[in-house]
């Protein structure tokens, strides 16, 4: 890397193709991991997916298009406080800011909660919005390990502030179920069946649509390096299908990718992670560009 992206952006761009005040497109790091109950390391997510996008080609087969000429720009990573629910007012705070300048905003977890605050912002300027949910977990707990912002109780904390639907979930307490919307939720297990299961609960969202991505929707076998890995999960194909789906029919507003636990020994999932992004990307904005959302 040349002495002029020194600062290390997403895709490893050229200053011209990264310049804050043009690009479309803008990628917060929130490196934080404080309320995860497994195995931690969350935090150090951002920073692979990162190191990993400067490897990608920046061409989208499918899509025919090179998003990264919309400006992908990369804010430095901020210091988060460690308190979960004062870290949860700091990124909605960082966010507000960047959404308010109509930029894309794309956040990069750590750990899950940090889509709180995400959302929390992006509801503020789309008081319509909904929530679209990729995950193995449903985190609907109203409180777990004596928070409520903690990482389990995610989507509990979004539904308050405005309607989700659930895809890929293969994980919950009972005490979660009884909250399920059962119309707004297809487990992992109705997506193996039959796929066209998801164009139902899809057609329940609003027009303005977050898309939070909690990477172990994925199977192990394909994303083994999160936290709480679970097996039977989605493959690269089903989730880049769901995503496309949602990008033609709603205009997709904001979006993140959580929950990386990065191993030095396989940086493989670092790259699918990075790659995921830019593939969302790229189906996002042709959606934008044929639609003129």
């Amino acid at each position: 890397m040349s002495d002029k992206r020194a600062h290390c952006v997403f895709g490893d761009l050229e200053p011209a193709d990264c310049d804050p005040l043009h690009a479309r497109i803008h990628i917060l790091p929130l490196p934080y991991d404080i309320t995860s109950t497994w195995r931690k390391g969350a935090d150090r997510g951002p920073q692979a997916i990162i190191e990993a996008s400067r490897h990608m080609e920046l061409y989208d087969i499918q899509t025919e298009s090179e998003v990264y000429r919309r400006g992908i720009y990369t804010h430095p990573a901020p210091d988060l406080p460690e308190a979960p629910e004062a870290a949860v007012a700091f990124i909605r705070s960082k966010a507000r800011a960047i959404v308010a300048q109509e930029r894309f905003l794309v956040g990069l977890g750590g750990e899950h909660s940090v889509t709180i605050g995400l959302v929390q912002a992006l509801v503020d300027k789309y008081p319509e919005l909904s929530v679209l949910q990729l995950d193995a977990h449903s985190d609907l707990r109203n409180e777990y390990d004596g928070s409520r912002y903690n990482h389990a109780c995610v989507m509990a904390r979004i539904r308050e502030r405005c309607p989700i639907v659930q895809i890929g979930i293969r994980s919950m307490d009972l005490s979660e179920k009884q909250d399920l919307d059962p119309d707004r939720v297809v487990y992992a297990h109705q997506v193996q069946q039959n796929f066209e299961s998801v164009d139902d609960a899809i057609s329940l969202l609003g027009d303005q649509v977050y898309l939070t991505i909690d990477l172990d929707v994925f199977d192990p076998a394909y994303m083994p390096s999160t936290g709480t890995p679970e097996p039977g999960g989605l493959d690269w194909y089903q989730v880049n299908r769901i995503i496309q789906k949602v990008a033609a029919q709603h205009n997709i507003v904001g979006m993140d990718v959580t929950e990386l636990l990065p191993n030095p020994q396989n940086p493989a999932p670092d790259f699918m992670a990075a790659k995921l992004i830019y593939r969302s990307l790229s189906m996002i904005m042709k959606e934008k560009e044929n639609g003129k959302k």
